[in-house]
């Protein structure tokens, strides 16, 4: 249809939202669901590649999610989260045993997790993987930036 300018978003850290960390005894990342979230991003890394020259005019910005998500686990502090298992917003465990609801738990310190509910991104987490995707350090997009596609 003459597309020729996408913005592609690779697949995070599945393993690692809250509603999958609540089944693990100790909280942790279903390791499993992330090596085939790896897996399936190479794979699309690899596809995009190809598909360029193959393309005539295709431009691209494959952004990594995953990789933003990884360094954002690994220091946590330094984006300013002290929450990077848990909901913001649900019931039970890790606030996560629940959807996030108009009576449940709500924290008081919203900015400081990754996680909103048991599946998404707080607005913080949001707004700074925004960032970092529009004109962030380029490790975080490939082959440009989302304001170089723009």
């Amino acid at each position: 249809m003459g597309a020729r300018k996408f913005a592609i978003t690779n697949l995070g850290l599945l393993g690692c939202v809250p509603a999958l960390r609540a089944l693990d005894p100790a909280g942790a990342c279903v390791d499993g669901l992330n090596q085939l979230a790896a897996g399936f991003n190479g794979a699309l890394r690899s596809l995009l590649a190809g598909l360029a020259p193959r393309l005539p005019g295709l431009v691209y910005s494959l952004a990594d999610s995953f990789g933003l998500t990884q360094g954002t686990f690994a220091d946590p502090q330094t984006s300013g989260y002290t929450d990077i298992s848990g909901a913001c917003c649900g019931s039970g465990r890790l606030l996560a045993e629940g959807n996030c609801l108009p009576n449940s738990t709500v924290c008081s310190n919203r900015d400081q997790h990754v996680f909103w509910d048991r599946f998404h991104p707080s607005q913080r987490a949001s707004l700074l993987t925004a960032q970092a995707f529009y004109d962030g350090p380029a490790q975080y997009t490939t082959p440009i930036n989302f304001m170089q596609l723009a």
